[in-house]
């Protein structure tokens, strides 16, 4: 008992200091470590006796400290406090990671890091980048573990805003499409009956930000965050998904769902790193999309060969409901439809055709059956003859339980990919099977696009042909969701955007005015100007991009059809160049030779100024301009395309309609 007095009444002297911002250097018996970022605006402060806990500063002042950190064991270990240090080592690192599916073909880096290893056989690591800090605990035991327990949180001094996007799951928060808005409040504000999936952005003072996220996600269940008050700190707590103990099965989509849990956060091998826990900052807004450190802090890629990795844009079928007209066949989930998307698609450059939900029934949990109707080897012969690709939606469980017989099935056939839909938990167990479903279709040449999944934790540096992530209240939200779908297009690419790239499945021609927008689910609008719609395909990360119209929509408009086309969906290099949160944004993008950009707004309509030196110097370009018409603030189908010579000297002024936006070819 007196023993525990010492060790409460410590804590309580090293969290003082924390909060007071007094150095923590001058507490003469207190251990401190130090590592600066690269270039010498952050440093990290760790406490490793009797306790392990970080304060992070920028330029002297904090910003934000920790929780006390641990893991409890199932046997009663508890890897934290009172842990005997046994070494701290501290190295610099210089990489370039290849990420040629990504925002830029490769990312150059440089981090200063401290690893401390304790006695009883495990360790945390410490890195600090220009970017942000990120830690993570790794253990070396000889035998397996349990993990009951992973204390960690965010301490903050003020009450700051941030943006929150709560779990939608009311019966079980851990069960969730993790798709929501933001909600904006200080950090007092935050409902502690609620989680919040990452990421979570605070806005800390002078303009600067801290976005709260994790990397190198693998067998290991993601971090929520709950707001808990506290009379020293405002303060965010980790919680965790334990291990389901007992499941039942959704009698129609094979969907695996958890009725129980278990004491259990992670099963674990004895010897293995566990997820980063990262805080990303920002100096300003526009830093926060372009932020590489969850790309960076991914495992390895583990793809020998990524040559077949086949990014591109894909005719969907889904959003707009098989809606095709003006043909002489029944529309729907049938041959003859796929075969009209398949020539749409080839007549247009696109790489893909997705047949989503339908083409199997899931409640029968046996993925290898189709419904009558669909000849799945003529479409494959078909789309072949057309230069087109194939990619089957699923569900993943459903998926899993015949996961390397589909892969080799459907690949065989000529299937490049599965559309993978509804884990909607973040769970071990989940985790691993997430993991598994990369692997093997990597082992086929199978790409995935994941679907009803949490946010992107490096997933895509470990396997490149996992080549986007939903995670994301996307535009199929606009069927049967009220909520302002045009301000969240100018908030998410400064939170979510930054973790990796968006299956938001953008592409609507019925376009409205924000008095006009209501939701449809048969015939779907899109809310705000076709401008804005175009200039999603440069404003967003995706790899793998959906026109979510139907071929008849887009064959009407032809001109806006070929303008999409044409638009890339991998960069060398992304540029912000201008924005605010929640309010527009301004991305510069670049190709190979060419330049691209794009912007949005909210319902505020503005005039943005596009200095234009980013282009190269002493060369004329030919600037293809698809900006909002002079009277889309009325009718938000109103475009302008046009075009003229410009030169990096040159500044282009372009207005945006409320919810509107421009997209640039040079």
């Amino acid at each position: 008992m007196k023993k525990t007095s010492v060790i409460t009444l410590i804590s309580g002297i090293l969290m003082s200091i924390f909060l007071a911002g007094v150095p923590l250097s001058l507490e003469a018996k207190v251990k401190i470590h130090s590592i600066s970022s690269p270039d010498g605006r952050l440093e990290l402060q760790i406490v490793t006796q009797t306790e392990i806990s970080f304060c992070l500063l920028h330029e002297g002042s904090k910003i934000v400290s920790s929780v006390p950190l641990s893991l409890t064991l199932q046997d009663g270990r508890v890897l934290g406090p009172g842990a005997k240090l046994v070494s701290a080592r501290k190295t610099t690192v210089s990489e370039t990671i290849p990420s040629p599916l990504y925002r830029k073909s490769e990312i150059k880096t440089q981090y200063n890091q401290i690893d401390f290893f304790f006695s009883n056989g495990w360790g945390l690591q410490f890195r600090l980048y220009d970017q942000g800090a990120a830690y993570r605990f790794y253990t070396n035991i000889k035998e397996d573990i349990s993990i009951l327990e992973e204390t960690a949180g965010y301490l903050f001094e003020k009450d700051y805003a941030c943006y929150v996007p709560y779990s939608r799951g009311e019966e079980n928060p851990f069960q969730n499409s993790f798709e929501n808005v933001y909600t904006v409040t200080p950090l007092s504000g935050i409902d502690p009956e609620r989680l919040a999936f990452l990421p979570l952005l605070v806005c800390l003072d002078k303009g600067h930000r801290m976005a709260l996220t994790e990397s190198d996600l693998e067998s290991y269940p993601g971090m929520y965050l709950r707001g808990e008050k506290s009379a020293q700190a405002f303060a965010l707590k980790g919680v965790f998904a334990p291990v389901p103990s007992e499941t039942k099965v959704h009698p129609y989509r094979g969907q695996v769902m958890p009725v129980a849990y278990s004491n259990v956060l992670a099963h674990a091998k004895g010897t293995r790193t566990y997820p980063w826990r990262i805080m990303a900052f920002a100096q300003k807004d526009t830093d926060l999309p372009v932020n590489d450190m969850v790309f960076a802090l991914g495992a390895p890629c583990r793809i020998d060969n990524t040559g077949w990795i086949r990014p591109g844009k894909v005719a969907w079928d889904w959003w707009n409901n098989w809606g095709i007209t003006g043909v002489d066949f029944p529309v729907g989930i049938n041959t003859q439809t796929y075969k009209y998307f398949i020539d749409f698609a080839a007549a247009n450059g696109l790489e893909y055709v997705v047949l989503d939900e339908g083409w199997s029934p899931p409640a029968g949990g046996d993925i290898l059956k189709t419904i009558p109707g669909i000849d799945l080897k003529e479409l494959a012969t078909y789309a072949r003859s057309k230069n087109v690709d194939l990619i089957l939606w699923c569900v993943a469980y459903v998926l899993d339980k015949n996961l390397e017989e589909a892969c080799r099935f459907y690949s065989e056939m000529g299937f490049k990919g599965f559309k993978v839909d509804f884990m909607d938990r973040d769970d071990q167990a989940v985790v691993d099977m997430n993991y598994r479903i990369a692997a093997m279709a990597a082992k086929y040449h199978m790409l995935v696009d994941f679907h009803g999944m949490y946010k992107p934790t490096g997933f895509n540096r470990t396997y490149p042909n996992v080549i986007n992530f939903e995670g994301i209240f996307g535009l199929e939200q606009s069927k049967w969701s009220p909520e302002d779908m045009v301000s969240f297009d100018v908030t998410f690419p400064y939170i979510r955007m930054m973790a990796g790239p968006v299956d938001y499945t953008q592409g609507g021609m019925r376009n409205a005015i924000k008095a006009d927008f209501f939701p449809v689910y048969n015939n779907p609008m899109a809310a705000g100007t076709r401008a804005h719609q175009v200039a999603t395909y440069v404003v967003f990360d995706s790899p793998l991009v959906m026109l979510c119209d139907n071929p008849t929509a887009y064959m009407k408009e032809q001109e806006t059809t070929s303008y999409i086309a044409g638009i890339p969906t991998v960069w060398d290099e992304t540029r912000i160049v201008d924005g605010k949160i929640g309010e527009y944004i301004v991305s510069v993008r670049r190709n190979g030779d060419n330049w691209y950009a794009g912007a949005l707004t909210n319902w505020t309509p503005r005039t943005v100024t596009l200095d234009l030196s980013f282009l190269e110097p002493g060369r004329t370009y030919k600037a293809r301009i698809f900006r909002d018409g002079v009277n889309a603030h009325r009718h938000a189908t109103d475009y302008k395309i046009e075009e003229r010579e410009v030169t990096g000297k040159d500044v282009l002024t372009l207005p945006l309609s409320p919810g509107g936006g421009f997209a640039i070819c040079f």
